[in-house]
């Protein structure tokens, strides 16, 4: 019911913001430009996002039913299942539903979304198949979208290369920030969505889980800013994530290949099921993309901007933040949009400044709520969201306000 008011309410603002510009500013062109971006809007859904997810997902899909065969996602599986029965109670531990959601957050935490997506959408559906009520979202699927939403990445690779573009002089600078941002994200996901489900925090394993995870990326950074230098930063993070991801591949096919299965075979069974979830998605696609287009083109985040900086400047606060806002939200709406925002502040105030920096650490704080919402529930056909989009929405504001934070302790 949450997603109907939202989607309805994208329409409806951005009608009411067109219109006053229209009356009270003389904006003749102000209807055009939102039509013209549903059209925009519609024909992106379809060309740019499910038409290539299509292919993606034949990929990934082959090669996902390879590593079922193989004997590697039950092993995935087992290795995390202490963690997972704790967060996913209702999923038993040697379902498949644990070792796909363990590819995807891997995927994710190594940046390589082309991968995740694909391996995101295998765990909704195995996790379907565990839902008794199946138009409504269940809580392990609320959970792993929550999780999926905060955005956990470990290095920013996309956000650091823009920044070379664009001409930093240390692309790798947010590198850090960015972790602090999206890694409080993701706690703060966990705990919201554990609240509502009633998950108890202090299990002695969760506590040792997330205190090792915890170590573990401190450990990363302490490395990496004592014995690497900015350029090999870079260098470190292009070469280990994808030479995981190849290596994920090669030992998927040696194992099935030991044990005898027909991996090409395997890989056609898996692939078959790509081009039909692409379809699937393409109408929560185009009904959230033309929304979020609506809302975007009215100019309301023009309002909404101004008014947060009225509200920052009379209550005496520092408001050198408010320029890199726009990124923050748009960040759960559209990721393109997002990026479009970041480059704009880049180009704007100069990506060294702090409104530069900001917006990339916006950007690498959490991921596109909404539209993983439309996407990855709309590829099983869940209609009711219950309390994702909230929880989501919370972890993507706690990545925000410690966005703003560690950058004015970086770079205030």
């Amino acid at each position: 019911m949450s997603l109907n008011y939202i989607w309805a309410g994208f329409f409806l603002v951005g009608f009411a913001a067109a219109l006053a510009q229209w009356i009270f500013l003389g904006d003749t062109e102000i209807f055009k430009k939102i039509i013209d971006g549903t059209f925009d809007s519609a024909r992106s859904a379809v060309m740019d996002i499910a038409l290539p997810l299509a292919g993606v997902m034949t990929l990934w899909l082959g090669i996902m039913n390879i590593g079922e065969k193989a004997g590697a996602i039950a092993w995935f599986a087992k290795v995390i299942s202490p963690f997972f029965s704790r967060i996913f109670p209702e999923v038993p531990k040697d379902h498949p539903a644990t070792g796909h959601m363990v590819m995807n957050f891997s995927a994710n935490l190594l940046g390589l979304d082309n991968a995740a997506t694909p391996f995101g959408l295998k765990a909704m559906e195995s996790l379907q198949s565990l839902n008794p009520n199946k138009d409504t979202a269940s809580n392990a699927q609320i959970m792993f979208l929550v999780l999926h939403t905060s955005g956990l990445t470990l290095i920013p690779l996309a956000i650091m290369a823009q920044r070379a573009i664009l001409g930093a002089r240390d692309p790798s600078d947010i590198f850090i920030p960015c972790l602090i941002a999206t890694y409080v994200a993701t706690v703060a996901g966990i705990i919201a969505v554990s609240i509502r489900q009633k998950i108890n925090l202090f299990d002695s394993v969760l506590l040792s889980w997330i205190g090792g995870i915890t170590a573990a990326i401190l450990a990363m950074i302490w490395y990496f800013t004592n014995f690497l230098t900015k350029t090999e930063i870079e260098t470190v993070s292009k070469v280990v994530s994808n030479l995981i991801l190849m290596g994920v591949i090669t030992v998927f096919l040696v194992g099935a290949m030991r044990k005898k299965v027909n991996v090409y075979e395997a890989f056609i069974e898996g692939a078959k099921g790509g081009i039909q979830t692409s379809i699937t998605v393409i109408p929560y696609l185009v009904g959230m993309l033309v929304a979020i287009g609506v809302f975007r083109n009215a100019g309301v985040f023009g309002f909404i901007v101004s008014g947060f900086e009225w509200l920052f400047s009379s209550l005496g606060m520092n408001t050198d933040f408010v320029p890199a806002l726009p990124t923050a939200l748009m960040k759960p709406l559209s990721g393109s949009g997002s990026k479009a925002m970041m480059i704009d502040a880049m180009q704007t105030y100069g990506p060294d400044s702090f409104v530069g920096r900001l917006a990339c650490i916006f950007q690498g704080s959490a991921d596109t709520t909404f539209y993983i919402v439309a996407l990855y529930f709309g590829s099983v056909g869940i209609r009711k969201t219950r309390y994702a989009i909230s929880c989501g929405l919370i972890a993507d504001l706690a990545g925000v306000i410690t966005a703003i934070c560690v950058a004015y302790v970086f770079f205030g």
